[in-house]
């Protein structure tokens, strides 16, 4: 069994390519710091958008910046209730109007 073995090395495992002649990306490095105390550094292209906040690799928290940037807060509209939505459709009025059409009706429902 092993005379028949395929010899050489595995697929996609090595690159036979030289880095001679190869330009590399401008990089730049930013460290992170979790609640729980790990540190870790993350490597990014020198023109990327840099996050604010990663996952932490061994607890899983998430991190903030060591150098302090946090992310801008972005302005949310309150959440609208029931109420907003039916005033947007009407007005006080006409909502007395049809509370006292359905309490007509349960009151009397023989008509």
């Amino acid at each position: 069994m092993a005379d028949r073995a395929l010899r050489g090395s595995g697929l996609g495992s090595k690159s036979f390519e030289d880095e001679t002649g190869i330009e590399f990306a401008a990089r730049q490095e930013v460290g992170f710091d979790c609640p729980n105390g790990h540190h870790f550094d993350l490597v990014f292209a020198e023109e990327a958008e840099l996050p604010t906040q990663w996952e932490c690799p061994r607890c899983g928290q998430i991190a903030g910046r060591t150098d302090g940037v946090v992310a801008e807060e972005k302005e949310t509209k309150p959440p609208r209730t029931h109420w907003d939505m039916l005033r947007e459709r009407r007005s006080i009025p006409e909502l007395e109007e049809l509370l006292a059409e359905r309490l007509d009706e349960i009151r009397n429902p023989d008509k």
